[in-house]
């Protein structure tokens, strides 16, 4: 056990009471995500702890304080600040990995970047590789950081368009039994990508580019038969597409095209007699050359932090079964 003292500067009431929050809540937070005890008086602060979380909680605090001269700090800002600087992987790691470059994109919604080594390696890896794989939890941003990526290739002319793709798996109804025609059948397992370019984009412009042809957003059955050339073509909750599938969706990319694939290996909900194709695909094609994987563990869960929890509980309770 180590204690670090740390002098915030400039000594501002008002920046301090946002920094610590109502009644030291967001001390509190920092505490319990590193387990280190903070105690202040004024601006100057004493973390306590195991050498590794205290200079992590230094490093976060000194990031934090400094974010309060332009912005209200809230529980999720903290969260993400934490999650942005892979707090548990510096607390674990004995061996650190090179760094990734950074990578921001702009958008509609403002400047996005990878939340962490793994996201930031994810989009390294979209920007150097023609075919991608992103594997793991929900809430890992998986498909968000592949919109992003799809929609700058697109407003710096390295494709010409966009496609989204989604198996449409039945979950208890079948879909001739739904209202409507094809298109409104499907909709709903299309909408999270939807949610996706609205958010970055703005609903009026990507309407305008759905009607013009450049953002296309399909089911998975569509694609068979066509080859696409300078596209990025992002391929969503593929943990549900059978072996023929995928092999179909990975035998239509092209010259000029990228193709990410992302999945959650824990969300299967093919019948069990059917194995899942992004399964069968890892295993297959994990020592081809020009592919990438990208795995995201609960660590790199950006929602509430509930979230994580959640996600570790699964985890280590189908380990447990696997014993």
């Amino acid at each position: 056990m180590i204690t670090n003292d740390l002098t915030l500067l400039p000594n501002d009431s008002q920046r301090l009471a946002n920094f610590c929050g109502q009644l030291d809540s967001h001390l509190r937070q920092i505490e319990r995500r590193l387990q280190v005890d903070i105690a202040n008086r004024g601006n100057l602060f004493k973390i306590t702890g195991q050498e590794a979380a205290v200079n992590a909680a230094s490093a976060v605090l000194n990031t934090l304080f400094a974010s309060t001269e332009k912005e209200q700090l809230t529980a999720e800002l903290i969260h993400l600040a934490m999650q942005e600087a892979s707090i548990e992987l510096s607390l674990t790691a004995t061996e650190l990995a090179p760094e990734p470059t950074p990578l921001s994109i702009k958008t509609k919604c403002g400047m996005i970047k990878g939340r962490g080594i793994n996201q930031q390696l994810y989009l390294n890896k979209i920007v150097s590789h023609d075919i991608n794989f992103g594997v793991g939890p929900a809430g890992t941003g998986k498909t968000f950081l592949a919109v992003a990526c799809a929609i700058d290739a697109l407003q710096n002319e390295k494709v010409r368009k966009i496609i989204l793709v989604r198996p449409a798996v039945e979950a208890g109804e079948k879909l001739g039994f739904l209202p409507g025609d094809m298109a409104q059948k499907v909709d709903p397992y299309l909408r999270p990508l939807y949610d996706a370019l609205y958010d970055m984009l703005g609903n009026e412009r990507v309407e305008k580019m759905i009607e013009r042809g450049i953002i296309e957003v399909a089911p998975l059955a569509f694609m068979r038969g066509r080859t696409l050339n300078d596209a990025f073509i992002i391929l969503d909750e593929a943990q549900n597409t059978t072996v023929e599938q995928i092999k179909m969706f990975l035998t239509r990319v092209g010259f000029g095209s990228i193709a990410v694939v992302t999945g959650d290996l824990t969300q299967i909900d093919l019948p069990s007699e059917k194995t899942s194709g992004l399964r069968h695909a890892l295993d297959v094609l994990k020592d081809i050359n020009g592919i990438s994987f990208t795995f995201f563990k609960a660590h790199d869960v950006v929602r509430h932090p509930l979230v994580q929890r959640i996600v570790s509980a699964y985890e280590h309770y189908e380990q447990q079964l696997k014993k």
